[in-house]
């Protein structure tokens, strides 16, 4: 039996992905990859400007609230504002 058009909405909807965007000091870039990784499926990082520090991520909209946890807590180490 083939899927009903409510399946495919459903199917749509968890395939969603949200974007953000982010200013963080570019040297703490592969740091911020390292730590996203280990959450398995939490989001996607992408640099958009390596010299600037703009940086993507991609997520699920059901991962949202870990995800901004975990960046929360990491915001002091990943600020390209702070002085060294």
């Amino acid at each position: 039996m083939p899927p009903c058009p409510s399946d495919y909405q459903m199917i749509k909807e968890a395939l969603q992905f949200r974007q953000l965007y982010l200013g963080i000091a570019p040297h703490r870039f592969h740091f911020l990859k390292f730590i996203l990784e280990g959450y398995d499926g939490l989001a996607i990082l992408s640099s958009v400007d390596g010299k600037t520090g703009t940086v993507r991520l991609r997520y699920p909209v059901e991962a949202e609230g870990l995800l901004f946890e975990v960046l929360s807590a990491l915001a002091p180490g990943l600020n390209k504002y702070a002085i060294s």
